[in-house]
């Protein structure tokens, strides 16, 4: 008998601490939680599809309108350098290096610049004149920042 109250204080103080705890009287100990399966990892981003248009695009897109519209303008009204906005465009196209689909939109731009600004004006007037000058200014303005923002 002595044994058996000796074993039940042991048990009684080895539990005392457990019953000390708050927030867990009445509650059954479990076992320690099994650790969780790692996240996995984060998805890689797709790969860039490589006939996606640059992120300049709309921006190249005007500048094809108005090399079409210069190159229609300035033959108009006899410019010196009325050839060379058609050279320009071809030399864009060059570096840019398209894929068909997108070359063929750019070059659908110049062209339908050039012919729309030919309906308009068959001879050289002073809106004519006018409208080169801005076109000119906004090609400038265009090329200058494509060119800072995303490189040579």
């Amino acid at each position: 008998m002595r044994r058996a109250v000796v074993l039940l204080a042991a048990l009684a103080l080895g539990a005392a601490p457990l019953a000390a705890q708050p927030g867990d009287a009445g509650r059954q100990r479990h076992s320690p939680p099994t650790p969780t399966a790692a996240p996995p990892p984060p998805a890689r981003p797709a790969a860039p599809d490589p006939n996606a248009p640059p992120p300049y695009e709309p921006q190249m897109m005007r500048l094809a309108e108005l090399l079409g519209a210069l190159h229609h303008l300035r033959t108009v009204c006899q410019e010196s350098d009325a050839n060379q906005w058609r050279d320009r465009m071809a030399a864009l196209i060059e570096a840019e290096q398209p894929a068909p689909d997108r070359r063929d939109r750019l070059a659908g731009a110049f062209n339908a610049s050039f012919r729309t600004w030919a309906r308009s004006y068959r001879a050289c007037t002073p809106a004519a004149r006018a409208a080169s000058r801005l076109f000119l200014a906004e090609t400038s303005k265009i090329a200058t920042d494509v060119k800072s923002r995303y490189g040579p």
